[in-house]
């Protein structure tokens, strides 16, 4: 038995079919390089193609050897992988911390029956802390070792000591469940529909990739020395181009990037949600599955779960559509929602991203008294701001809007700049009072149902239901024009999502009681009642 036990825990190597994965992701993360290699080598009459034989045979030598320097293994309390060849290091995630799994697979990864697994901890991740990765396992190992690590009963992780202890071989193929189990019961609580497609356009995802074709357009010239003015269809272009007025010109550069950035976000959106299904699983997890070539699974527990975030960026705004995020641990929400994993609902009518939060949600017991819409932290009424509040949007507003006009000005008088600059400054100064009004009307806050919620933003508002247990701390900063103003921004400080959230711009009373009403007890040593006034009887 000992024998077995020791064979079960040894180290393990990814699949073998990952020697086809690594050395193509290395081939197409030099594509550039090599392609300037190419270029340079065979414009200056050298042996180009050689060198980028060999740049592609080096790459793939890199890719093969994170197979062979890269092992892992699962035990009852840890998950560990190993990795490195020179310098050696071995990353190790104890399985009671273990917060979120996502399973991501790739083209290549489908074709292949492969998928990438991300074990999230919920710890720092400045420095990808706190996160393992195993690239590549085959999809049936991927899953099994998703559902184990999360959907872990006592009952549960009795049974999967049993099991494992029986393992003869490292290299056996992925253990089947019990005979009589039956697979997990789940509920299914939003689909893709198509008619969702019409918010492509409106997330402006598309400038990203106006960002990555310069990008590779300019590491492509510089390493291969291209003068694209010499190139034919360039130089028509730009001679088409250059015979117009400014104003046709400016007005063709707009046309062809807003058709261009809405193509292209659309078609992003359809390749990075299609096929979206978001179930809740009785073991208490919440599981989300996107993608259409490079398809994402995504489980969150629902006990780590603290809120969720209303997100409705301006465009998405103005034709009634938001997209829906999760706060809880152990998700990257850093880099943004959708890469972090912490998206619920991808951009969709602001009514299905209200009801799909309200699912989602933990249910609270509502007082008979009181609507289920009311005390819905993500419908209930919130507390305007006050006209301090609102004058600081105007003041904050105007002054930048002053600062680049006089900077305009300035420049127009003593270094010649065109004179329709400071003009066109001048006329957006109505745009201004607009963002500012938008910006006050944006910002709330409230109390319902255990839940703060705050509101705040103009080009991208959000609206964040924050449970009220998730608090483990209140930051109250006051700048010198807010206490001036008497205002003060209350930050709640919790382990989930960004750490910390705020309640902009609010009287300060408003905020102590915010802070004690949400948390009982915990400000009390902090707080002196104010003195009543004396009465003239007591003189």
């Amino acid at each position: 038995m000992i024998d077995v036990v020791e064979t079960t825990l040894a180290w393990r190597r990814l699949s073998p079919r990952m020697l086809v994965i690594h050395p193509f992701q290395e081939v197409v993360r030099a594509a550039p390089a090599l392609l300037g290699l190419l270029v340079a080598g065979s414009s200056s009459g050298g042996q180009g193609h050689l060198w980028s034989v060999a740049g592609v045979a080096l790459m793939v030598v890199l890719g093969m050897l994170r197979w062979f320097t890269t092992t892992y293994r699962i035990t009852p309390e840890h998950v560990q992988v190993r990795r490195g060849l020179l310098n050696r290091k071995v990353v190790t995630v104890p399985r009671d911390r273990v917060r979120t799994v996502d399973v991501t697979s790739h083209v290549l990864h489908r074709v292949l029956g492969l998928a990438r697994v991300e074990v999230g901890t919920g710890m720092s991740e400045r420095r990808h802390e706190g996160r393992l990765k195993l690239d590549a396992l085959t999809a049936a190992e991927a899953a099994r070792l998703r559902v184990e690590l999360l959907h872990r009963s006592p009952a549960a992780a009795m049974a999967s000591s049993t099991v494992s202890s029986t393992v003869l071989s490292s290299t056996v193929s992925p253990v089947a469940p019990p005979a009589g189990s039956t697979p997990a019961a789940e509920t299914e609580l939003a689909r893709m529909r198509p008619q969702w497609v019409r918010f492509g356009p409106f997330t402006m995802s598309g400038l990203v990739t106006v960002g990555v074709v310069a990008g590779f357009v300019s590491r492509l010239v510089s390493e291969g020395n291209v003068d694209l003015g010499r190139v034919g269809p360039v130089q028509e272009t730009w001679r088409w181009f250059s015979a117009m007025s400014l104003p046709l010109e400016i007005a063709t550069v707009v046309l062809v990037l807003v058709v261009f950035v809405s193509v292209a976000s659309t078609l992003g959106y359809v390749l990075a949600f299609g096929n979206f299904r978001l179930t809740r699983h009785t073991e208490g997890t919440l599981h989300v599955t996107r993608g259409l070539l490079t398809t994402r699974a995504t489980t969150i527990e629902e006990r780590r779960l603290r809120g969720v975030e209303v997100g409705e960026p301006l465009l998405l705004r103005a034709v009634r559509g938001a997209r829906l995020s999760a706060v809880t641990t152990g998700l990257r929400s850093a880099q943004g929602a959708q890469r972090g994993g912490s998206l619920l609902l991808p951009p969709a009518p602001r009514a299905d991203a209200v009801a799909v939060a309200r699912l989602v949600l933990p249910r609270v017991a509502d007082a008979p008294s009181v609507s289920a819409s009311e005390a819905s932290p993500v419908t209930a009424s919130l507390t305007a701001h006050g006209p301090a509040a609102l004058r600081r949007r105007f003041t904050r507003a105007y002054g930048v809007h002053a600062l680049v006009l006089a900077a305009l000005l300035a420049l127009w008088w003593w270094a010649g700049l065109p004179s329709w600059t400071w003009v066109t400054a001048a006329a957006l100064l109505p745009l201004t009072a607009l963002l500012a009004a938008d910006r006050y009307r944006s910002l709330g806050h409230a109390l319902a149902s255990g839940y703060l919620v705050t509101r705040w933003g103009s080009l991208a508002r959000r609206r964040v239901a924050l449970e009220c247990d998730g608090v483990i701390g209140w930051n109250i900063e006051r700048s010198f024009f807010q206490r001036r103003a008497g205002l003060a921004t209350l930050t709640a400080t919790t382990a989930a999502g960004k750490q910390g959230y705020q309640v902009r711009d609010v009287d300060l009373a408003e905020a102590l009681r915010l802070a004690a009403a949400g948390t009982p007890g915990l400000l009390d040593p902090f707080l002196v009642e104010a003195a009543a006034p004396l009465s003239p009887n007591s003189m």
